[in-house]
């Protein structure tokens, strides 16, 4: 817990002498009656006060659209997302111990998330053929590697998710924002597939393990064909059709 403190305590302090400095700059305008300056004065004020309390700039929310602009151009330290990675012995990796335990109360009091690793298996993984690392895990009773948990854990805190596209040499994943829709996602591809939209055919992943192949999938039914409101989920195969 003390080696969060620190760090968290000096992402503050860097915090707060951005503040200070940028109310500095903006004060004289601000009395001047600039009406930019005052919506400025205002925010860096409020985030100041909350540093000066030893709070994370993320605790203040920003009010009105002028501030919630201004906000986001800040890019200050903490008002990031957090997420606590701790490295355990292996025999711990299954319920934590005592130290990643109460990082993960802490977590949870502010609100961030917390995840355990460790470092020892996740080296010997490195070492390990595909095979070798399923009956490695599956010898410690892990579902997943502390590496893949920790992409997880970080694509969800970010707001992030993962399709596909599928081809007979390839397979290519995406990484678009949660609720991207269709259309949106062809784009991230080329925007020529955004703009020439007609349908999106799609199946998830998880219907690939069960049902082994495309046309098993589709004789399943669980092949189907969406259109521009259709809202990606995490884990999609996509084929997109388009026009140009």
């Amino acid at each position: 817990l003390r080696d969060m403190d620190v760090i968290n305590t000096e992402l503050m302090l860097a915090d707060l002498d951005s503040m200070i400095k940028r109310i500095q700059k903006v004060e004289k305008m601000a009395k001047s009656g600039d009406k930019k300056a005052i919506v400025e004065l205002a925010l860096y004020t409020k985030i100041r006060d909350a540093l000066d309390q030893g709070k994370p700039a993320r605790v203040v929310v920003p009010e009105s659209e002028d501030e919630k602009k201004l906000y986001k151009e800040l890019h200050l330290l903490t008002s990031k997302a957090v997420l606590y990675v701790c490295n355990v012995a292996e025999d711990d990796m299954k319920t934590g111990n005592e130290f990643s335990n109460k990082v993960a109360a802490r977590a949870k009091e502010e609100g961030n998330e917390s995840i355990i690793i460790s470092g020892a298996i996740e080296s010997e993984l490195s070492q390990l053929s595909d095979e070798e690392r399923i009956e490695y895990l599956q010898s410690l009773d892990i579902t997943e590697a502390g590496i893949q948990r920790l992409i997880k854990a970080a694509y969800k805190l970010l707001g992030l998710e993962t399709y596909f596209t599928a081809g007979e040499k390839e397979v290519r994943a995406w990484t678009i924002r949660r609720g991207t829709k269709a259309p949106q996602a062809a784009g991230v591809i080329h925007t020529d597939f955004e703009r020439g939209f007609i349908r999106a055919e799609t199946y998830h992943c998880t219907d690939l393990f069960e049902y082994k192949s495309e046309q098993a999938i589709k004789e399943a039914g669980k092949y189907r064909s969406e259109g521009k409101e259709y809202v990606v989920k995490d884990g999609d195969v996509l084929l997109f059709r388009f026009n140009v």
